[in-house]
């Protein structure tokens, strides 16, 4: 584990509410479409992000969360985990919209994947997200992986300038499978730093 330094911690379940925001705005959108598809009776979008966010396992879990946090308020997320070394083959039951994104995340194995890196609006421009990737790569070195490796839109231009500016490099792209999902971009991209 890797020390930290105020204003970066390690998320905590109370976190999840600003969790779940800063994983829809990261992706656009897209974890806000699907928890829509997964809300039970009665339960609000927001409520499926923070039922998520609260897990002790999987992608998106508190767990593998690093939070920046101002007079008490979460202002920007980090969320990542190493990928394996060897990726496992496609379901043919994954859902048509993932398989693009697996397809990419199986271009990088053996990197620390960059699921979630989101700023809240108020608080973008002061060097969160550069801080942010730079405990990604020490994440990483201390997980043994050989880089970074990120997917983004190719409609996220502000991303991918933040991205390209600390070293990473599109090596791949695959077309998006919208199924309903609204988002003006195209194409997925893969950038990673690092030998994948």
């Amino acid at each position: 584990m890797i020390e930290l330094e105020a204003p970066f911690r390690r998320a905590m379940p109370d976190d999840a509410p600003a969790l779940a925001e800063l994983v829809d705005i990261a992706g656009e959108g897209l974890p806000f479409y699907l928890w829509s598809k997964m809300a039970q009776s009665g339960e609000s979008v927001w409520e499926v992000g923070r039922r998520r966010a609260v897990r002790e396992a999987g992608s998106f879990s508190f767990r593998n969360a690093i939070v920046a946090e101002v007079d008490g308020v979460v202002v920007a997320s980090l969320i990542g985990y190493p990928l394996p070394d060897r990726p496992e083959p496609i379901d043919d039951r994954m859902p048509a919209m993932f398989v693009p994104l697996q397809e990419l995340e199986n271009l990088a194995p053996g990197t620390w994947y960059v699921n979630v890196l989101a700023t809240f609006a108020a608080y973008r421009g002061r060097g969160y997200g550069t801080r942010l990737l730079g405990i990604a790569e020490r994440l990483a070195a201390a997980a043994g992986r050989s880089g970074l490796s990120i997917i983004v839109s190719d409609a996220n231009v502000g991303a991918r300038r933040l991205y390209e500016r600390c070293g990473c490099a599109e090596v791949a792209t695959r077309p998006m499978v919208k199924e309903g999902w609204d988002n003006p971009g195209e194409n997925w991209i893969l950038l990673v730093t690092g030998q994948p």
